[in-house]
């Protein structure tokens, strides 16, 4: 991992712990993009001639990465514009059970269409709360972040199984960019329906790439009937008339889905489950050194899992504090976001132990 280090330029000159934030551009990738543009100015309208074909390897690296069907790959520029899609779709009669505090573009998304909607509790007891809510308020639909972006308080994945054993009309809709590409993730056995995310941060795609992953049948469920019967009597070509195309409306960019092609490739070839203990170590670590120091909140100290996620407390003060010695952190929530991955190492927590030491 630490021969890695050299593709991530930004590491030469910083304490990089802002993943949760933005994903760094690294070499490889850089050629990858290059090379994409050279390709475009010689050849112009030529590139694009096979776009189609790249876009169905795209979709295709997706749906292996994650373990879904290809057909249920959808490209989008990003998370949020998925989620819309497929909120204005649903009747209004729906009722929708989210998060207190999730990510804005889930509940406001939500709750600036009208619908019906009911809240669980984020804290020590999330799964408890959120079977308390389904059992008094009865949603059709869960929303939620897999990883919340503010204190990185992780849903539990076997609790979903469970969830959706038990509750089988549930539809399970997660926004997994906080996650994808911390950990291996098994999206056919994951419980969840419907799972989307921008490809700019853990999953090192930069900006205006994203995707969403359905589940056997679900894409086509949650398809509009008046969508459905306007394109069974259209003429058009199915790009403008598919169940797909209501999400893939218009041009998709080559260079940003080449850019998560690669990036999917780059974690691939790293492997996975290398990634995955590399962050579990640094985690541990982590949360270890920064409840000692009683930087942690209890709801975070007292599950038994946690994510890349940990939310310090500090203020403005201390986060300009850091950033002058080149330590790369974000103020979100009442706290100082940290944000772990797999380039990172110990000596980058010691790095701001020691300044958090020295500022006290």
């Amino acid at each position: 991992m630490n021969n890695l280090r050299k593709e991530f330029p930004v590491l030469t000159q910083n304490t990089y712990l802002n993943t949760a934030a933005s994903g760094l551009l690294y070499d490889s990738l850089l050629d990858f993009r290059q090379e994409h543009d050279l390709d475009f100015i010689i050849g112009g309208s030529m590139f694009r001639e096979h776009q189609a074909t790249f876009l169905k390897n795209v979709r295709k690296t997706v749906s292996s990465f994650f373990n879904c069907q290809e057909n249920g790959v959808v490209l989008t520029p990003n998370f949020s514009l998925g989620l819309n899609t497929i909120l204005n779709g649903f009747e209004k009669d729906k009722k929708i059970l989210l998060l207190e505090g999730d990510y804005p573009s889930i509940n406001f998304a939500v709750s600036n269409k009208d619908f019906d909607t009911c809240y669980a509790t984020i804290d020590e007891a999330l799964e408890d709360n959120i079977k308390s809510v389904i059992k008094k308020d009865r949603p059709d639909i869960f929303i939620f972040s897999l990883v919340q972006y503010i204190n990185g308080i992780a849903i539990d994945l076997d609790f979903l199984k469970t969830l959706k054993t038990e509750h089988p009309d549930l539809l399970i809709i997660a926004d997994a960019t906080q996650f994808c590409g911390t950990r291996v993730f098994d999206f056919k056995t994951s419980g969840i329906d419907i799972l989307g995310c921008s490809g700019y941060k853990w999953l090192l795609g930069g900006y205006g790439n994203g995707f969403m992953l359905f589940n056997d049948g679900v894409l086509d469920k949650i398809t509009p009937s008046s969508y459905t019967i306007a394109a069974s009597k259209s003429s058009y070509d199915s790009s403008y008339t598919s169940v797909q195309a209501r999400f893939e409306c218009g041009h998709l960019d080559t260079f940003n889905f080449g850019s998560l092609q690669y990036s999917l490739n780059f974690l691939t070839k790293i492997d996975l489950y290398a990634i995955e203990k590399q962050i579990d170590e640094l985690c541990a670590y982590a949360l270890s050194e920064f409840a000692k120091l009683h930087l942690l909140e209890k709801n975070v100290i007292n599950r038994p899992k946690h994510s890349t996620i940990f939310n310090l407390k500090g203020n403005e003060k201390l986060h300009n504090h850091l950033k002058k010695h080149n330590i790369i952190t974000s103020l979100r929530g009442s706290g100082l976001r940290v944000s772990l991955h797999f380039y990172n190492t110990i000596e980058d927590i010691e790095i701001l132990l020691d300044a958090l030491y020295r500022y006290r």
